[in-house]
This record gives C-alpha cells, structure tokens and sequence, in this order.
C-alpha cells in the first residue's frame, strides 16, 4: 500500500499553491512554512481546521470553495520522482498494489493524472467517509479492499501520520525521505523493491 502526497509524488508547491488558491478568496494571508509541511499529509479538512481556530464560519466556507474548485491544474506541479506506471507495473507482477491516502475527492481525477488508471487493486481514502490518518481506518479500508490479511501487508509512507497509522492497522511500514524515521526506512521509492525483499523474502 502506497500513500500519495510525499511517496508517489513531491507535492509540496501543488498543495501550497491549492490551499493558497482558497485562503486568497477569503482574503486569508497565505500559507507559512509551517503549515505547507502539514499540507503534504494532512488531509484537506485538517489543514482547514489547522488554519480557521475553532471558527467554524470560516472551517465551513473553506471547505465550500475546496468542493467548488477545480484541482486538476494543481496536478501539474506534481513531481514524481519515477516514471510510475513502469516502476508500479513491474512491482505488481509480484505484489497486490493498493493507495490509501488522506486525499478525498481529487483521487479519481488525479490517478487518471498520473496514468495510473488499473494499476491499483484497491484504493482508499477520506472520500470514504472514514476518519483520516493518523486513525488506522484508511488503511484497513484498503486492506479489506484489497483481501490481504495486515501480516501480509506494508505502507509505505512518508510521515509520523503514515507510521502511526500503519502500526494500528498491524501493518508493515516503510518509511521514505527525512519526515520519518524508522527501522525500514529508503531514501528514494526507487530503492523500494530491495527493502519489500528484506521484509518478504527474495521472490520465488
């Protein structure tokens, strides 16, 4: 199981620009450095809550523009660090591929993005109507989807968020680039088919 934002993707100027995009049409001051970190992994009503302070005037009219705003020019500020439909296409020859994934409603659009369209055999995310990360619920979505039992299972993700709720899901973590630390950790997700050896064993 892979998260989106920060793993199959750097979006780090995508969500900044985004959430910019919605605090400017309330006359809201732009986001500080802070608060673009916490856009990588939160999901959107998070980042909302983070930003409004209990006001829920402002929590409300934040979400109304986010459903009304189109977010597809924002995908091309993403950055891949690999071609992924190759890279994906080979780890699926040997694993079951699933996303699970704070994101909510730009997660059909943005796998069409991607070319990613049937390479997943399970996808979840907050448009589930479950709680986000760092709850396990996503996760065991995406488990329950995808028909795997958690001992046979790894998240791979990119924050504290994705450890914690990978630990309560009973699922395997790897963790990727400097926000997380961790026992199975990779640099780069081009390093990933080496570490899934160490925890699955050699392929067979």
């Amino acid at each position: 199981m892979f998260d989106a934002d920060g793993v199959l993707f750097d979006s780090t100027e995508s969500n900044t620009v985004y959430y910019n995009a919605i605090f400017a049409q309330m006359g809201e001051r732009r986001m500080n450095p802070d608060e673009g970190k916490a856009g990588v992994f939160m999901a959107a009503p998070q980042v909302f809550e983070l930003r409004a302070r209990g006001d829920a005037a402002k929590f409300d009219r934040m979400r109304e523009i986010a459903r009304t705003m189109d977010a597809t020019p924002f995908f091309n500020l993403m950055r891949p660090p690999v071609e992924l439909r190759p890279f994906l296409s080979t780890l699926k020859l040997r694993y079951r591929l699933a996303l699970a994934t704070n994101r909510s409603a730009t997660i059909p659009a943005l796998i069409g993005h991607l070319g990613l369209d049937g390479i997943f055999d399970a996808v979840a995310s907050a448009r589930d109507k479950v709680r986000p990360k760092p709850a396990p619920d996503i996760v065991e979505l995406c488990l329950a989807r995808a028909g795997v039992e958690a001992p046979r299972a790894v998240y791979v993700g990119d924050s504290e968020t994705d450890r914690i709720a990978a630990e309560a899901a009973g699922v395997h973590f790897i963790g990727l680039g400097d926000r997380v630390d961790h026992e199975h950790w990779i640099e780069q997700l081009i390093e990933l088919p080496e570490r899934l050896e160490l925890i699955f064993g050699p392929a067979r």
